[in-house]
């Protein structure tokens, strides 16, 4: 109670005094606080039953009044007086001995209010920079510590100033000594010989390094009296005999030295700024985690190499990015459903307040969940903003010590459950991922790294080999998730997607056979079929095709322009229009049902082919791919053709589209028209080309939905009322008829519903394509 009287008393005191000089009333408030710790010696009262807070307060006022009163950059006499007496470097020691109680929380809070409020730059000033090194280290050493707000306070200050001028980072670059232990993380930034530092200043160096060792082992009043005696007599001395002005020029390192020093010694720096807040990113409070990622933010981009390099090569913040994703992966329920997955709204890193009580929508493992993608969610955050140095070590990072050790064994294991489960995730982190660098790597981990053409018997990489086989899984939903996966896999802006999983194949065109048309196939094209189509009575699946059974002949393979022999333009690309026709005429009439359903002609699909290849084509843009074919003379047209595992397995899933459920037909096209839609020339002539000539044993899309079509035309014909049942339930499909009794034949018909779809799609992606390469 008394000490709280003398605080009052004191404040009455200062506010009805004659106001003094800037600089007598700078020096009135530090001499208070250095004669407590020599007149006091009771050292177990808290700081705030004293008058340091205040006296601090004052002394932090005065700096920004007299820095409001000058010329911006001139510094005063109060500044210099704070500088050259190394004011800064004894309220680092009294905050680490924390004396009175509560001083380290003072001191933080001082340093973080003077570096925030005065303008002009300090860190470069060594009187400033090194006790805030000195300082940096003492936050995040204990977790949950009553200081943790003001640590992290201070940190982020730090982290912007360095944003602001990101040289400044070479300061905080600091040298390891050679024999310091383990546990010691005492460190020092080395000055060139050719800075001079005043002798006073230098004595009152060691004296308070002398202090510091002695904090140790005596009492907290005595060591700090030990440090504040020299300092307090040392003050009343009239001038040195050394020009301040100078002194402190000598002692502010230039960007270029710092740079040049740091670069010479980034193999053995430590970067105690970067560590300090991975600490304090440990912390159980969820604020003081947010805060320190985002001064983690700020670090990583910096665009000194030097630092970049220090933060990748000297600190832990790869271990703590992976280490942590791994644990929160491993924390996923096995059992969470993949639908509650795919269904998760978007999460972004955060603060996460997620309420399992005020969720409507909970599921066992969301709040897992939600943990897991909020950290990815940074990491990817994360990369995408560092300098690329760090970004590509971070992302080599996350691939070898979570991808591979923690994600492959999920991927590959054998039970259903888990293989569903783990694609959901997978599919996910595709969806989630956005920094160039981590989904480089991700692609790599899934795919490879290979660019050489697939053979047959090919499956040296097994995730890849076995995720492409799930597309063809007994399961229907494992099934249907990796064909998503790998159709958000095929939206993302990276090269070796599309090159990994189809051009690398096409790159020879050895699909086509090395043949010009003969005048035979010429008189098919004028007799109304198509040059290179298969021909269904010759084929040995479809000998029943006799002329009695046959619904309109060889109609259904008409294309309904004027046919010309000459079909294929000077430039190689055939005319649009036959392209449209012959995809638009693959269904015959008797198979069609969307003449009787407004709203569902081919024009519907224009206007989303014509948007989704806009998007591809901005994908696309960097990749520097050719406008035109190689051309036929320049490629190895003998060497044997293989389409690659994901086409073969989408073909074969296409050919059984009349047996396969509904939502597998659906995605099996979708990932189909998503291939059709790229802008390479190989890939277009491959997929969207019906007038190719394929070389023996070469199949394409378009000849696959020939033979399924040649199919359709057998078994419609044992199928009575097939069109009225085909009608029926394009109309429940599209929700215009409510679910009856179950039709005979429901797979089939589905089947010729989304086949139907699928050519009016071909054809619309078609016909945008050859729009948008005609259109300067």
């Amino acid at each position: 109670m008394f000490t709280k009287f003398t605080n009052i008393l004191q404040q009455a005191v200062e506010a009805l005094a004659p106001s003094l000089p800037l600089q007598e009333d700078f020096v009135f408030h530090w001499k208070a606080i250095t004669h407590y710790y020599i007149d006091t010696s009771d050292d177990k009262a808290p700081v705030t039953d004293t008058n340091i807070p205040s006296h601090l307060d004052q002394m932090l006022d005065t700096l920004v009044q007299e820095e409001n009163e000058r010329e911006s950059g001139e510094t005063g006499p109060c500044m210099e007086y704070l500088l050259h007496h190394k004011i800064l470097e004894t309220l680092y020691t009294l905050g680490k001995a924390d004396c009175p109680p509560g001083m380290k929380q003072q001191v933080l809070i001082f340093y973080t209010k003077l570096l925030g409020r005065i303008k002009q730059p300090l860190l470069p000033h060594i009187n400033v920079h090194r006790p805030v090194q000195k300082l940096i280290r003492l936050c995040g050493e204990v977790l949950a510590a009553p200081t943790e707000n003001e640590e992290i306070q201070f940190l982020c200050i730090v982290c912007a100033k360095l944003k602001q001028d990101p040289y400044l980072v070479n300061f905080f670059l600091e040298n390891k000594s050679p024999t310091r232990g383990a546990s010691s993380r005492k460190t020092e930034v080395d000055i060139p010989a050719k800075t001079s530092v005043p002798e006073d200043l230098a004595s009152e160096t060691e004296q308070a390094r002398s202090s510091e060792s002695d904090m140790n082992t005596g009492p907290c009043n005595a060591s700090c009296r030990a440090v504040i005696s020299p300092l307090d007599s040392s003050s009343e001395s009239s001038q040195h005999s050394t020009d301040l002005s100078s002194s402190l020029d000598s002692m502010t390192l230039s960007p270029q030295t710092a740079a040049a020093r740091s670069s010479d010694h980034n193999q053995n720096q430590d970067y105690n700024l970067v560590n300090s807040l991975i600490n304090l990113s440990k912390s159980p409070d969820g604020r003081i985690v947010v805060k320190a990622s985002e001064g983690l933010m700020l670090l990583v981009s910096l665009p000194e190499p030097a630092a970049a390099k220090c933060l990748t090569d000297n600190t832990s913040l790869c271990q703590l990015l992976t280490e942590r994703l791994g644990t929160l992966y491993r924390a996923l329920p096995q059992s969470i459903d993949a639908m509650d997955i795919e269904s998760l709204e978007s999460v972004n890193w955060g603060l996460d307040s997620y309420s399992h009580k005020e969720d409507a929508a909970a599921f066992p493992g969301k709040r897992a969940l939600i943990s897991f993608l909020s950290w990815l969610d940074y990491c990817d955050q994360l990369i995408k903003e560092a300098h690329k140095l760090t970004a590509v070590a971070l992302a080599r990072a996350i691939r070898e010590r979570f991808f591979v050790p923690v994600m492959e064994p999920q991927l590959l294991q054998t039970s259903e459950i888990g293989i569903l489960t783990s694609i959901s995730l997978l599919n996910r982190i595709i969806r989630q991922i956005t920094s160039n660098a981590m989904l480089r790597e991700l692609v790599f981990f899934l795919l490879g790294e290979q660019r050489q053409p697939e053979t047959a018997g090919d499956n040296k990489h097994q995730l890849r080999y076995r995720l492409i086989e799930h597309c063809d899984h007994l399961s229907d939903e494992i099934s249907i998730m990796t064909l998503r996966m790998f159709e958000h896999l095929l939206q993302k802006p990276n090269e070796h997607i599309i090159y990994s999983m189809v051009l690398r194949n096409l790159e020879e065109r050895n699909y086509i056979e090395n043949k010009p048309p003969c005048q035979e196939d010429k008189d098919i094209v004028e007799n109304g079929q198509i040059a290179g189509a298969v021909d269904l009575e010759e084929d040995p699946l479809f000998t029943d095709l006799s002329p009695d059974n046959r619904l309109l002949g060889s109609n259904w393979l008409t294309a309904s322009p004027p046919p010309t022999p000459d079909h294929t333009k000077s430039d190689g690309k055939t005319e649009v229009h036959k392209i449209v026709n012959s995809f638009l005429c693959l269904v015959p009439d008797e198979a069609k049902s969307s003449y009787y359903v407004e709203g569902t002609g081919y024009d519907t699909y224009l206007r989303d082919a014509h948007r989704q290849f806009r998007d591809c084509c901005g994908n696309c843009m960097r990749w520097d791919w050719p406008a035109i074919p190689k051309p036929l003379e320049k490629c190895n047209l003998e060497s044997p053709f293989f389409e690659g595992h994901f086409l073969k397995v989408l073909f074969d899933r296409m050919g059984r589209i009349l047996d396969q459920p509904y939502d597998v037909n659906l995605q099996v096209t979708s990932v189909l028209s998503k291939l059709s839609l790229f802008p390479h020339p190989h890939l277009h002539e491959y997929l969207l080309d019906p007038y190719i000539n394929l070389a023996p044993n070469c199949r394409s899309l378009f000849s696959v939905i020939v033979r399924v079509v040649g199919d359709l035309m057998l078994r419609i014909q044992r199928i009575p009322d097939f069109t009225p049942k085909l009608l029926l339930v394009r109309k429940r499909l599209l929700g215009v008829e409510p679910d009856g009794p179950i039709i005979d034949h429901m797979t089939l018909l589905e089947g010729v519903i989304v086949l139907e779809e699928f050519c009016k799609e071909l054809a619309a992606i078609a016909f945008v394509k050859f729009h948008a390469s005609t259109t300067p």
